[in-house]
C-alpha cells in the first residue's frame, strides 16, 4: 500500500463554467506560416473523448469532452490550481443539472479545466452551464518516497494506477516514453501545480521512433530528462510522468499537452509499460 498524507488532504469546491470556443479574427498561422482555421480549445466536443487518438482529429489543441473557464483572475487560478486529475466535476445549472463526469487535464494559456461527462449528459449541456469540482489532491505527499513529487492527482486515482515498488523504485505504468528534447511550449514555466506543456511533434523521426502519433487523450505517459518538481526544465536523468490532456497542434512549439501527476531527480521514480495507461481504461 502506497502510503500518502490522505487525511490531511483538503477537499474543497471550485467552480467553473462550460466555456465558448473563441478565435482571433486573422486566424491562426502554422509552422510554415500558412494561415489555417480549425476547432480548437474551448466548447464541447461531441466526438473526441478521452481515449481517442491526440493526433487524428483535424483540429489544433483540441480539448476531449467538456472545456471549462471561471473568467474572473483570482477564481480561475484557484480552479485551475485547486483541479486536479480524476476530481468529481458535477453540473449545477442547466438542462444537465446533477450530472457527474471528472476532471482529465488542465490547459494552461487558455487556463481551461478539462472534463469528461458520458453521451447523454453532452447533449444536455449548454455553454456557461456551471460546474462543481470538488478540489482534491493538492498537497499530496508520498510519505515513503519523499524525493518524489506528486501534484494535480485526486488520491483516489492514485490508487488506481497500479503503481508498485522494485528495486528502490516506484515504478508507474505509462502508455509512452517522451524524450525530453521534445518538449515545447511551457518549457521554463515556474509552476506545475497546474496547466501542461507540450509535446512537439515536427520531428518525425523521434515521432516514429517513439510512436508518438498513436498517442491518445488521457495517456499517461513518461518524460524523460525532464524535471517538472517545481518548475519546468530539461535535465539529464529526470523523469516526469503526466497525462495527455489535449490535442497535436500545428503551431511552432507546439503539440498534444502534459498535464504533470509525478516527478523526481535523482532516479527513484521510474515507469514500465502498459498499453492500458489510460484514464478512459483506468475510470471508465
Amino acid at each position: 500500500m502506497l502510503r500518502i498524507n490522505r487525511e490531511r488532504l483538503v477537499k474543497i469546491s471550485v467552480q467553473g463554467e462550460v466555456s465558448a470556443p473563441t478565435y482571433n479574427a486573422a486566424g491562426k498561422l502554422d509552422h510554415n506560416g500558412k494561415v489555417f482555421v480549425l476547432p480548437g480549445t474551448g466548447g464541447i466536443t461531441y466526438n473526441v473523448k478521452i481515449g481517442d487518438l491526440a493526433c487524428f482529429f483535424a483540429g489544433d489543441h483540441v480539448e476531449p469532452g467538456v472545456s471549462t473557464k471561471n473568467y474572473d483572475e483570482k477564481k480561475s487560478n484557484a480552479y485551475n490550481y485547486l483541479s486536479c486529475i480524476g476530481n468529481e466535476a458535477t453540473v449545477i445549472s442547466g438542462d444537465a443539472k446533477g450530472r457527474k463526469g471528472f476532471v482529465t487535464g488542465t490547459h494552461g494559456g487558455i487556463e481551461h479545466v478539462i472534463m469528461y461527462f458520458d453521451e447523454e449528459t453532452l447533449e444536455l449541456l449548454n455553454i456557461g452551464d456551471k460546474i462543481n469540482v470538488k478540489a482534491y489532491g493538492q498537497g499530496m505527499e508520498l510519505l515513503d518516497w519523499p524525493d518524489i513529487a506528486v501534484m494535480n492527482l485526486d488520491p483516489d486515482l492514485l490508487e488506481k494506477l497500479n503503481v508498485t515498488e522494485e528495486d528502490g523504485k516506484l515504478i508507474v505504468p505509462v502508455a509512452k516514453t517522451v524524450p525530453g528534447c521534445l518538449m515545447g511550449s511551457g518549457l521554463g514555466a515556474s509552476t506545475t501545480k497546474k496547466g501542461d506543456y507540450d509535446i512537439t511533434m515536427f520531428d518525425k523521426k523521434l515521432v516514429k521512433e517513439y510512436g508518438l502519433d498513436e498517442l491518445r487523450f488521457g495517456d499517461i505517459v513518461a518524460l524523460l530528462d525532464c524535471d517538472n518538481v517545481n518548475g519546468r526544465n530539461f535535465i539529464t536523468g529526470a523523469l516526469s510522468i503526466g497525462v495527455i490532456v489535449h490535442s497535436d497542434c500545428l503551431i511552432s512549439g507546439h503539440g498534444p499537452g502534459v498535464t504533470t501527476l509525478f516527478s523526481c531527480l535523482n532516479g527513484k521514480l521510474g515507469y514500465r509499460l502498459d498499453p492500458k495507461a489510460n484514464l478512459a481504461d483506468i475510470l471508465l
